[in-house]
């Protein structure tokens, strides 16, 4: 327990009046699974920054990809003060003692972007379903019929199968019909670009090339995707992913990659520590600014925010730069003057 800030609270009590929590009293540490994807760095950003503005102080512990670590890193935030933790969980079916610990120290816990099947966690996150509807369209309508690969993400992240079922949402009629035939798909063990290209390359392998499309869930999946495919001299094929990795928007530029489903990650970064900041200070999650009553697939009843995602397609590319999430310099590294909008 947070001793101090207890003690303060009786005092105050005693007093007869109630002692308000101010954001300046607060902590809030957040428990990254890793920093092995770019984005996560981004997101950090606008946690500290959000924090910052609020007078709130930030700690943090990484993970390093152990669900076993990533335990003892909440044990230690709590331990350090923590007033509520954002967890972004390695392993969704791991993190539930971490959950307990925290709910028994009456610490708010906040699912970041990876569902934590508990009511007592805030889910927040983009809609992952969404995202996987728009990553299929999008590789539907560049490639409408043949054989298609599902790169999926990381077995133990709930989000891996959100994505699953909305991509199969929009590529089932495709599928009934004829026009395509999905000829494999794998997991990818911990989101590994590494862990991608050796699926790809096997599936490569077993189809003897004939492969005209790849569902990858990821902007990391896809670039594993994408250096399997390009071993083989299949530039051309298309490929989807997700978060709007700076090397994914120059390969969307090139033509490598097909669409990058952009997630803005300042904004949930923000969003996370505003949260957090509020839980913190006493409001309760279903008063949450944002917050909706939800259902997981399990059916855990849970209060939760999703965010908007946006498709970024070689027609839209702009939209990254206008936004200052890319530089056009970094968008356009490579690519063949005249080609893109964006890079004239």
């Amino acid at each position: 327990m947070n001793t101090m800030k207890t003690i303060a609270a009786a005092v105050a009590l005693a007093a007869g009046f109630a002692a308000p929590t101010l954001a300046q009293d607060l902590t809030v540490g957040v428990s990254w699974s890793n920093f092995q994807e770019e984005r996560w760095k981004t997101d950090e950003a606008a946690i500290v920054a959000a924090l910052e503005a609020a007078g709130a102080t930030y700690i943090s512990a990484d993970a390093q990809s152990s669900a076993s670590k990533q335990l003892s890193d909440v044990e230690s935030l709590i331990a350090q003060g923590a007033d509520a933790l954002i967890i972004l969980a390695q392993d969704s079916s791991a993190i539930g003692p971490a959950v307990q610990q925290a709910a028994d120290e009456g610490i708010a816990v906040v699912a970041y972007d990876r569902l934590i099947e508990d009511s007592r966690a805030f889910y927040l996150t983009f809609d992952n379903v969404e995202v996987g509807r728009m990553q299929a369209r999008a590789v539907l309508e560049a490639q409408p019929e043949g054989n298609y690969v599902m790169i999926k993400g990381s077995p133990t992240d709930p989000n891996a199968d959100f994505l699953r079922g909305g991509q199969q949402e929009v590529l089932q009629d495709a599928i009934d019909s004829g026009a395509i035939t999905i000829v494999a798909e794998a997991y990818t063990d911990g989101w590994l670009p590494a862990n991608a290209q050796r699926n790809m390359e096997q599936i490569l392998t077993a189809q003897d090339n004939a492969v005209d499309a790849v569902v990858a869930s990821n902007d990391g999946t896809a670039g594993g995707a994408v250096a399997a495919l390009t071993a083989q001299g299949m530039d051309g094929i298309p490929v989807s992913g997700q978060d709007g990795d700076h090397a994914a928007l120059n390969r969307v530029a090139m033509g490598t990659q097909t669409v990058s489903v952009w997630k803005d990650a300042r904004d949930l970064g923000r969003t996370a520590a505003e949260i957090a900041v509020a839980l913190a200070g006493g409001t309760a999650m279903a008063d949450v600014d944002g917050a909706e009553a939800w259902t997981s697939p399990a059916g855990t009843e849970m209060n939760a925010e999703f965010l908007e995602p946006v498709p970024v397609t070689r027609a839209n590319l702009s939209a990254v730069v206008d936004a200052g999430w890319i530089t056009q310099e970094s968008l356009c590294q490579n690519v063949a003057a005249g080609t893109v909008d964006a890079c004239n």
